[in-house]
């Protein structure tokens, strides 16, 4: 079989339209055939309906202590951006790769992809692992399973670097997060008769407002050592659409939103769960004595747990040997490095592109960033060796 280079791998997953809400199986498919045909030995984690698949991948000696490649198959949708290019094609112009997924994250598969596969044509004396996941972008949901499956199928790895755009520098901590989405159910009456019903969106109100005196709070207090490297330093929680009620004259029936929480390392996701749980209760609780049947329904749609920074942590020395890179960075968004970390892995953050690029219209990869990725893999594969 043809060995690609990563750039011609790169063209062929771009070219699978992986949005998050559709099938993955084509590229993981042609995934699988390509590293088979190469003698990587290759598994699959499924989801419940077999419309996607994690793919997991070993190259080298078959035993533990592997180094972990990890990345995400699915990307972000392209509707209702402006795109002028298609977003299906790699296209080249003015040193950089555009195209949906080159930069969050193809083009760190794609490297991982050439590397698994040197690895295995030049032998290596530590085993090199791939885990790419689907359903990243919607939570982060669908690594946990594909880790515990890993667990069963290949030998234990002891290091992961999650390849998230990072400009090849080096994340030892993220921010956890988790979410809800709200319904909260009222009772419609005239509105002249206000205190005889319930109104959903007032109510849900009360609970925003809890967010922006809980917000206030945060921000008032002296960040703790753990939290001062962070931008901005203290859990945040957020709102980002609302909608409901029939006319301005009734009570609402009906309001949803939904409320994420960004927590920093050091804080635990579900204190603050049950925080705000607390407070939805207590609401429910008043609402209720007005009209019994008036509720507020959660729904917990992501939970992902923060990075935390290592003390003389594998990944972390690893990397600063591969890139020299001696400063440490922390980010405010989710990955799944916290995911694998408390799995038992040891995790850093390391990847080719700008952050700023994932999810746009024209999202690129520079070929710069592009090229410092395959030299970071030359050098990791040196070191295997």
């Amino acid at each position: 079989m043809q060995v690609l280079t990563s750039r011609q791998i790169l063209d062929r997953l771009v070219m699978f339209p992986t949005v998050s809400r559709d099938s993955n199986l084509g590229l993981i498919d042609w995934l699988e055939g390509y590293l088979s045909g190469h003698g990587v030995r290759c598994f699959r984690h499924w989801n419940e309906d077999r419309r996607k698949a994690a793919l997991i991948a070993h190259a080298g000696p078959w035993k533990a202590g592997a180094l972990v490649l990890s990345g995400h198959s699915d990307v972000v949708p392209v509707d209702g951006q402006s795109w002028t290019t298609d977003p299906w094609t790699v296209s080249e112009r003015d040193g950089r790769l555009y195209g949906r997924g080159t930069c969050d994250m193809k083009g760190f598969v794609a490297l991982a992809v050439r590397a698994l596969v040197e690895a295995q044509r030049r032998g290596v004396s530590r085993p090199l692992q791939l885990a790419l996941s689907y359903d990243e972008e919607v939570g982060c949901t669908g690594a946990p399973p594909m880790i515990r499956t890993m667990q069963e199928v290949v030998p234990k790895g002891s290091a992961a670097i999650i390849g998230e755009p990072s400009r090849m520098g080096l994340i030892t901590g993220h921010k956890g997060g988790t979410g809800y989405h709200v319904h909260v159910k009222g009772h419609e009456v005239h509105s002249s008769l206000l205190p005889y019903g319930v109104s959903a969106i007032m109510e849900g109100a009360r609970l925003i407002d809890w967010l922006n005196d809980v917000n206030a709070e945060l921000q008032a207090r002296t960040p703790t050592p753990l939290a001062a490297a962070f931008h901005p330093p203290f859990t945040t929680l957020h709102v980002g659409m609302i909608r409901g009620g029939t006319a301005h004259n009734i009570t609402a029936a009906d309001c949803h939103f939904s409320v994420e929480m960004r927590v920093v390392p050091g804080e635990s996701i579900p204190d603050w769960e049950a925080r705000f749980e607390a407070r939805v209760r207590e609401i429910e609780a008043a609402m209720r004595k007005v009209r019994p049947e008036a509720a507020i329904h959660l729904d917990r749609f992501f939970g992902v747990p923060g990075l935390q920074p290592e003390r003389n942590g594998e990944a972390e020395a690893l990397v600063r040997r591969l890139t020299g890179d001696n400063a440490t960075g922390v980010v405010s968004y989710g990955t799944e490095a916290g995911q694998f970390q408390q799995a038992g892995y040891s995790a850093v953050i390391c990847g080719p592109g700008d952050i700023a690029q994932a999810h746009q219209p024209d999202e690129y990869l520079e070929i710069s960033q592009f090229e410092a990725g395959q030299q970071f893999m030359e050098r990791l594969l040196e070191a295997l060796a």
